[in-house]
């Protein structure tokens, strides 16, 4: 019984960093090079009004692909199955993925979003997010990957 269990919190931890590592991906590049496609106000607009769209959407995909990493680790570190090791590293990339966040992303999306970043500096500010978001997500790759490999040692 516990054995499938921490088979299916190790399955569930995989499609979750699957899927987040996906989004970021989407957001990465359909999504930014529409952004940057549009006249900044036009782009500031549809962010304003979209803004809490978006982390209604991102929010628990990450927060889930976090969580279930750590329950895998420490599922499979007490059931001593391999693996355990790469889900913690897993939910570390995540913590990372999360973090940058707080370090970059909050601050540029308020400044979207509410409008106080100024026209002539959007197309600037939206280079400089399109790079920390490709980092974010070769993060989200990353722990992506490794829960995979986690999830098929034996």
């Amino acid at each position: 019984m516990l054995a499938g269990l921490t088979t299916l919190v190790g399955l569930a931890a995989v499609i979750a960093l699957g899927l987040s590592a996906g989004a970021m991906l989407t957001e990465a590049m359909p999504m930014v090079a529409s952004w940057r496609a549009m006249p900044a106000p036009e782009f500031l607009a549809w962010f304003a009004q979209n803004e809490p769209r978006l982390v209604a959407f991102f929010a628990p995909l990450q927060s889930a692909s976090t969580v279930l990493s750590l329950i895998a680790a420490g599922l499979f570190a007490w059931r001593r199955r391999p693996g355990a090791g790469l889900f913690a590293a897993a939910t570390v990339l995540c913590g990372a993925a999360l973090l940058t966040y707080a370090l970059y992303f909050r601050a540029v999306n308020a400044s979207f979003a509410t409008q106080t970043i100024a026209a002539e500096h959007v197309a600037q500010a939206l280079a400089d997010w399109t790079a920390w978001q490709w980092g974010r997500t070769a993060i989200g790759i990353s722990a992506f990957v490794s829960g995979l490999l986690a999830l098929t040692r034996r």
